[in-house]
C-alpha cells in the first residue's frame, strides 16, 4: 500500500529541487562572469583608456607609471598617485620632468 505524500512534503521537495537547480544556475553564471572578466581583461589590458593604443610602463622614482604610446596620456594604478604625492619637491620635479615633451 503506497502512501500519498502530504502537501507539506510535496512543498518541501519542490523547494529542495528549486534550490538545487538555483545553485547549478548560479555556478553557470559565476563561470560566465569569470570568463567574461578574463575576456575583457585580455581586450583592454595595457591599452590606453582614451585612445585604445598600447601603454608603456615606465618606472620613475620607484613608481610604475603607464604612458600611452600614441596620445602621450599618463595613467596611474591604484595607490601610485598617493606615492607620487609623498615625494619630496625635488623628487616630484624630476618625476614630472620625465613626462614633458
Amino acid at each position: 500500500m503506497s502512501k500519498k505524500p502530504s502537501e507539506k512534503e510535496e512543498e518541501y521537495f519542490a523547494r529542495m529541487e528549486f534550490e538545487r537547480k538555483k545553485k547549478v544556475e548560479e555556478a553557470k553564471h559565476q563561470k560566465l562572469r569569470g570568463e567574461e572578466k578574463k575576456m575583457l581583461r585580455d581586450l583592454h589590458f595595457m591599452k590606453c583608456p582614451k585612445c585604445g593604443m598600447e601603454l608603456i610602463e615606465i618606472d620613475c622614482q620607484g613608481i610604475k607609471v603607464d604612458k600611452c604610446s600614441e596620445c602621450q596620456g599618463v595613467w596611474l594604478d591604484a595607490g601610485e598617485l598617493e606615492n607620487a604625492a609623498g615625494l619630496e619637491k625635488t623628487a616630484l620635479d624630476r618625476f614630472f620632468r620625465v613626462f614633458k615633451k
